[in-house]
């Protein structure tokens, strides 16, 4: 499964100059938890969440003046918590994922950066949409019946390219199992490692054998 057959096409954005007023107003208005900046040109530039209005809540340190201060500079928690616009306040540079990438691509790349959400964008960076983690969790539920699909018509036919209709490919409660016959043992490996990175699938038994070792 691709992001681009999970995202959300219809994605609420803000701008640098919103004042995070009006952006706390709009993320309680739509239920969200954060939302993708967009600059002059239209790219996204960054990425701002409840997580960031939060530093406006904390205690906020003591100013800094003079040479020291220079020196030291500030860091990103004091510079959000001084912060009065969304450009100021977002997370820079967004973390972001194109349409063809895998849902598991795009899991992983979440908790890798410890984010809810990825921008999806084109190849001159437009927004197209946006994935979370709550459509990640979506995916995970689907139906058995749709989770044998992706394996017959995307892993066994397009990617091993073999006879789908050669193999048995069982689904219960997201455990699968797979029986047939392949080439090679690299193929197994391969399809057993595809397999388990389908969106939904919790275990995989794998009753493949290849014509390689029938013929040694």
């Amino acid at each position: 499964m691709k992001v681009s057959e999970l995202m959300q096409r219809k994605v609420v954005t803000a701008h640098t100059e919103q004042s995070l007023k009006d952006l706390a107003a709009e993320l309680f208005d739509h239920g969200i938890s954060g939302m993708p900046v967009i600059g002059e040109d239209g790219s996204v530039v960054g990425v701002v969440s409840e997580a960031d209005l939060l530093h406006k809540e904390r205690d906020r340190p003591p100013e800094r003046h003079g040479r020291l201060a220079r020196l030291r500079g500030g860091d990103d928690a004091d510079t959000k918590s001084r912060a009065r616009t969304v450009g100021e306040a977002m997370t820079s540079p967004a973390i972001t994922i194109r349409p063809d990438v895998t849902v598991a691509a795009a899991a992983r790349l979440m908790l890798d950066h410890g984010v809810n959400r990825l921008p999806v964008v084109g190849l001159d960076g437009e927004l197209l949409g946006i994935v979370t983690r709550a459509d990640l969790v979506r995916a995970f539920g689907r139906a058995d019946h749709a989770i044998a699909a992706e394996i017959r018509d995307d892993i066994l036919q397009r990617v091993l390219w073999a006879d789908p209709l050669a193999f048995t490919v069982k689904v219960e409660r997201g455990e699968v199992e797979l029986v047939g016959e392949l080439e090679t043992e690299g193929q197994i490996e391969l399809l057993t490692a595809l397999v388990e990175k389908v969106p939904g699938v919790v275990a995989v038994t794998t009753r493949v054998g290849s014509r390689e070792a029938t013929t040694r």
